[in-house]
């Protein structure tokens, strides 16, 4: 889905939201995205908690929308306070496309200096926010910062030459942010700014979807279970109780991977391309971004929990089929995304590299795993039509233990809402 497609509409009242506001170069090109943190509907908000905001803003870009369609190749500035640079978050991100804009509330202190040092060898660039004054451009950031952003809101406009002057001096680019009038964007630009961010280009367009929050005490024994290197089977399994963090894992994989080659064929393969370390710096960012919700898990989840599992336990009792049995939970749990977060499948699988045959399960019920689901969905309907077919004299499935393998699905997905 194209983040054009993705703009909130009047009723439709996503459960999240980001806001995304373009900046543009002398030509009026655009080249970059702020991401800004929206609680709500609303354009505007005063942050109370920097690094909830900016967690936030990163899972639901990298998670939730899929960073590729939030971007659509440009370059995303990202805000970020102390606390957060000197985490291990920054790393989780692809240098090639985000900039890391240091807060004006942020003291730059020598291990600040380091620990952007450090991010600057790793290919990450800086933007220093709301300088109002040429000393700010200080010998200490030297080297450091790529681009200082200037806010006309709030910096007198006699001090915008001696701005500039200390600015190209230092050999960075120039961001004029608020601009919000015709006089000001050719004042900035004889005085040789580079970018230009504010209401007379674009205000912040409101992009949105359905929020899926995984529960708290999940994630936080997955971060526990990471943090002690517990075997990677164990971690799939507490994945296996919450499928919207399972897509939230698969869409990142990709947005991550940034053009990965192999197609996801499992849970378990998804966590081996993540990589622990990666995994963990994500799970951070999941609980700082949702730290005030219940968790309480929904029917579909349930539900999808349920198919996931069924899946499994037939491929545990059909020979021909027990190669399947990583692919069938994650066909199952996969199969009631489009529903969960109100857009169509094809859309959510051009966001996830999933292996062809769950891809073809899913979108057409073709394949053997496509047989599988067909069935799965028919004994939940109790399909009068489609069942008998399905279990005809001459079927592949374990018919008279379907019934019992069905109770064991249900039972052990309820129990996931008593487990959290």
């Amino acid at each position: 889905m194209h983040a054009t497609q993705l703009e909130s509409k009047v009723g439709e009242a996503p459960r999240f939201y980001l806001g995304r506001q373009p900046i543009l170069d002398r030509d009026g090109r655009t080249v970059a995205y702020e991401l800004l943190f929206r609680p709500s509907a609303r354009n505007g908000v005063d942050v109370v908690d920097d690094r909830a905001a900016t967690a936030a803003v990163i899972a639901h870009a990298f998670s939730d929308l899929g960073i590729e369609a939030v971007l659509g190749g440009c370059k995303g500035f990202i805000n970020f306070d102390a606390a957060l640079l000197h985490s291990e978050v920054p790393e989780l991100l692809p240098a090639s496309s985000i900039v890391i804009e240091i807060l004006e509330t942020v003291e730059i202190t020598p291990a600040l200096l380091d620990r952007c040092r450090e991010l600057k060898a790793k290919g990450f660039r800086f933007a220093l926010d709301d300088v109002m004054r040429p000393e700010e451009i200080g010998p200490e950031v030297l080297g450091l910062i790529d681009i200082v952003k200037v806010d006309l809101a709030t910096t007198h406009r006699d001090d915008l030459p001696a701005i500039a002057a200390a600015g190209q001096a230092a050999g960075v680019q120039l961001l004029a942010e608020k601009v919000d009038s015709l006089f000001h964007a050719d004042r900035c630009k004889e005085l040789g700014f580079d970018l230009f961010q504010g209401y007379y280009f674009a205000r912040p367009m409101l992009l949105g979807g359905r929020d899926t929050r995984p529960d708290r005490q999940l994630l936080l024994q997955l971060l526990q279970q990471v943090a002690q290197n517990a075997p990677r089977q164990e971690i799939e399994q507490t994945f296996k109780r919450a499928p919207e963090l399972a897509f939230k894992l698969m869409r990142l994989v990709n947005s991550v991977g940034m053009g990965l080659a192999n197609r996801i064929q499992s849970l378990a393969h998804a966590l081996v391309v993540l990589g622990d370390r990666q995994l963990h710096r994500w799970l951070q960012v999941l609980v700082f971004a949702h730290q005030d919700q219940d968790g309480a898990p929904s029917a579909l989840m349930t539900l999808a929990a349920t198919r996931g599992r069924l899946m499994e336990l037939i491929t545990e009792r059909c020979p021909d089929y027990a190669d399947l049995r990583d692919q069938a939970f994650m066909t199952g749990i996969m199969s009631l995304l489009d529903t969960l977060l109100d857009m169509p499948m094809e859309d959510l699988l051009q966001q996830v590299n999933l292996g062809l045959p769950i891809h073809d399960a899913l979108l057409a019920r073709r394949g053997r795993l496509g047989e599988m689901l067909s069935l799965v969905e028919a004994l939940e309907k109790k399909d009068s039509a489609l069942l008998p077919r399905l279990l005809g004299e001459d079927s592949r499935w374990p018919v008279d233990e379907l019934p019992a393998l069905q109770v064991s699905a249900m039972t052990w997905a309820g129990e996931l809402g008593v487990a959290r």
